[in-house]
């Protein structure tokens, strides 16, 4: 029995009822609305039939990802980011980019980029996080395209990617943490993880004492079961590239 009650109802061990609406957008390449309890994300995939400037020429592709939240997807209205965006900004867009280069065979992809948009309609924790699990799908879609079009010969996709937070909060390791959570946290943790098990990237803070590495383990573990129940979501409806 869990000793602290979470506010949504959940065990410690438990994600969030995750729904996913696809082709969301009618004129992204790939696109998902994807919801894991309160936070909602659109996430877009857009392809863009060249390269940075630093690949031209060398017969590889590229993926990268802005991350944006609207105003009032908050309790309070956030100030629009018009011309700079945030270091926060930066860094979860960032992160979207790396874990979704991970899991594909640049080469395979030919001198085109592919856009991944991630816009936040509304936020209650987890948002980089499913950010990155709703954009593998978008991103899986527009690889569907480009080999329906005859624009590719083999589905670059090696792996299945997605992403969930872990964290103690009142000394309880808990699971797919809640803003209301997240902000109580003692150690906070975002975790991005292939279907393999294998690590992408690992973000964790001791916001309010160190951790040790058995608490390290323990939230590990709570961040595999996570992972490992949204891919298989994910599986559930990429099953045609």
């Amino acid at each position: 029995m869990d000793i602290l009650a979470r506010v949504d109802g959940r065990g410690n061990d438990e994600i969030r009822p995750i729904t996913i609406t696809r082709n969301f957008n009618k004129y992204a390449e790939g696109s998902v609305l994807i919801e894991a309890g309160d936070t909602k994300v659109i996430c877009t995939a857009t392809v863009d039939d060249k390269v940075p400037p630093f690949l031209r020429g060398k017969g590889q592709g590229w993926i990268t990802a802005e991350y944006s939240m609207l105003p009032r997807a908050t309790e309070a209205r956030n100030v629009r980011e018009m011309l700079r965006p945030s270091g926060r900004t930066m860094e979860i867009q960032r992160l979207i980019g790396r874990a979704l280069r991970s899991v594909v065979d640049l080469s395979a992809l030919g001198e085109r980029t592919i856009w991944l948009d991630c816009d936040v309609i509304q936020a209650d924790g987890g948002t980089r996080t499913l950010s990155i699990t709703g954009a593998f799908i978008a991103l899986a879609d527009a690889i569907k395209f480009l080999k329906e079009n005859n624009l590719i010969e083999t589905n670059p996709i090696n792996n299945f990617v997605a992403a969930i937070s872990a964290g103690i909060v009142d000394g309880e390791r808990l699971l797919d943490l809640v803003f209301e959570e997240d902000c109580r946290a003692q150690v906070d943790m975002n975790v991005v993880m292939t279907d393999t098990g294998q690590i992408v990237e690992i973000q964790g803070t001791g916001e309010a004492f160190p951790f040790s590495r058995e608490e390290l383990d323990g939230l590990m573990d709570l961040a595999f079961k996570g992972i490992s129940e949204l891919i298989q979501i994910q599986k559930k409806l990429i099953i045609d590239i």
